[in-house]
């Protein structure tokens, strides 16, 4: 059964046609040709997406494709997208051209594998957020694991080796969890339609072994507190495209499994770890904030304020009301699109200092106005001032915790809303500190004066955000 109202199955043309555009780009040896014909497919893929802004505000999947696949082990190849994985596709697909524009200049050598890599991610990301066959799911997952683990281990940084081992092991160990839970939902489920496993009554017992199972692998993912240690490491080490697809789509299929597995397959077990789950996000925003606020390096400050800011993410979504998962999926989806704009911010000043530390790149103010409007007016929505689109999901999230009450240890524990407050603060505290050191430091050095400010590209792939930060 394949989509009718349109004449192609969209979900299939938005997952294979980077792939296809990836292997067409074997074919061409020049290299600013591989810049301009990756460009031109992120605009095509754009292009087939087109008629997914004919979706339906409602709770059902549409543009269903359901074809049989191994039918002696019941896997079907079945894409369909709702309100969840519909607001991630178009996330990731965006996302695509701005990091081959922030990577025009960037990327110096085997350019070609580069853009193989960012298009072969594409295609993984596509397909994580539309399969509604669980193995289906599990291929896509692993297959991204590869270009992002390739993106660090070659064009990252002078530690790249150790930040690309440490990515992999842990993404790994979470992967070998997600396939045990997957087994036992297929033995215990009889099937991998995640669908028909959503009307399953799984015994508590069985929920509780499985949401452990996910709930460490997407943990790993998001990251949650304690498994945040590989993130300040690959997003220090990975070029820009790097980190902005880390930020702006990685770390989101954590928080998209616990909304889209945990929560609808063990819905008791993720209310039984409820208070577990909050008191992990509360130290993550704490914790993230605080490290944040004594970071040197800009990019491991915008590194450690993304464990804070998913953080609220997951706190929002433990804590079972309508404002928590309202608040959730739109710091999910603002993140992405302010964490993305910071990375690509420090990528421009990065190319033209060739240091991340904040007293390398004092004085901005004065000699890159472009640079500091966009970094000011990103810079803002990062902690959640009013007016930004970083405001709406976490005062939706501080709302919905001032109203909680959980139980811990059979003690009631009112008011969560609190300890959230000192989270917020610090996102003020180190996002105005590295701003104020930026706009009007004393330059170290007198070659700051001759930096040109943002050019044409540049100007380009930074309006994305900045529009989506004021709308």
């Amino acid at each position: 059964m394949l989509q009718e109202t349109f004449s192609y199955p969209v979900l299939t043309a938005l997952i294979f046609w980077p792939m296809v555009a990836a292997i067409l780009l074997i074919l061409f040896k020049d290299d600013e040709k591989v810049r301009r014909a990756t460009f031109g497919a992120s605009l095509v893929e754009i292009a087939l997406a087109w008629p997914l802004l004919s979706f339906q505000k409602t709770p059902d999947f549409q543009f269903q494709e359901l074809l049989p696949w191994v039918n002696s082990w019941g896997l079907q190849y079945y894409l369909a997208v709702d309100g969840l994985s519909l607001m991630m596709i178009w996330l990731s697909i965006l996302t695509l051209p701005v990091c081959i524009l922030c990577s025009w200049t960037y990327i110096g050598r085997r350019i070609k594998e580069f853009h193989i890599c960012l298009l072969l991610m594409t295609t993984a990301c596509v397909g994580v957020f539309s399969a509604l066959d669980l193995v289906l799911f599990y291929i896509f997952w692993e297959v991204l694991l590869i270009p992002m683990y390739l993106m660090i281990a070659i064009w990252g940084g002078d530690d790249r080796r150790y930040a690309s081992i440490k990515f992999f092991i842990y993404t790994l160990a979470g992967s070998t969890l997600l396939l045990i839970a997957v087994t036992a939902l297929r033995i215990e489920g009889e099937t991998f339609a995640i669908p028909e496993l959503m009307t399953k009554d799984f015994s508590f017992n069985f929920q509780y072994w499985v949401f452990l199972a996910m709930t460490i692998a997407f943990a790993i993912k998001v990251p949650m507190f304690p498994f945040h240690t590989w993130l300040p490491a690959a997003h220090v080490q990975a070029p820009s495209a790097g980190s902005v697809i880390l930020a702006a789509v990685l770390l989101k299929m954590g928080t998209y499994g616990f909304l889209r597995f945990c929560l609808p397959l063990t819905p008791a077990a993720s209310l039984h770890f409820a208070p577990l789950m909050i008191i992990l996000s509360l130290i993550a925003i704490l914790y993230g904030g605080a490290i944040a606020l004594g970071q040197s390096d800009i990019k491991k400050l915008v590194a450690y304020s993304s464990v804070a800011h998913m953080g609220f993410v997951t706190l929002g979504i433990f804590l079972f009301s309508v404002r928590g998962l309202e608040g959730a999926l739109m710091q999910m989806l603002n993140h992405g699109i302010i964490t993305g704009g910071l990375f690509m911010l420090i990528g421009t000043v990065y190319e033209r200092s060739h240091s991340r530390e904040i007293t390398k790149n004092l004085g901005l103010g004065k000699n890159l106005p472009a640079f500091m409007f966009f970094w000011g007016l990103i810079s803002l929505a990062s902690f959640g001032f009013p007016g930004t689109n970083g405001f709406v999901g976490e005062f939706l999230i501080i709302i919905a915790a001032f109203g909680a009450t959980t139980r811990i240890g059979g003690v009631d524990l009112p008011l969560i809303g609190l300890l959230t407050a000192p989270g917020a603060m610090l996102a003020a505290a180190y996002v105005l500190k590295v701003t104020l050191k930026l706009a009007w430091g004393q330059p170290s050095s007198a070659k700051n004066k001759y930096w040109k400010d943002l050019n044409l590209r540049e100007w380009v792939y930074m309006l994305l955000p900045a529009v989506f930060v004021i709308t």
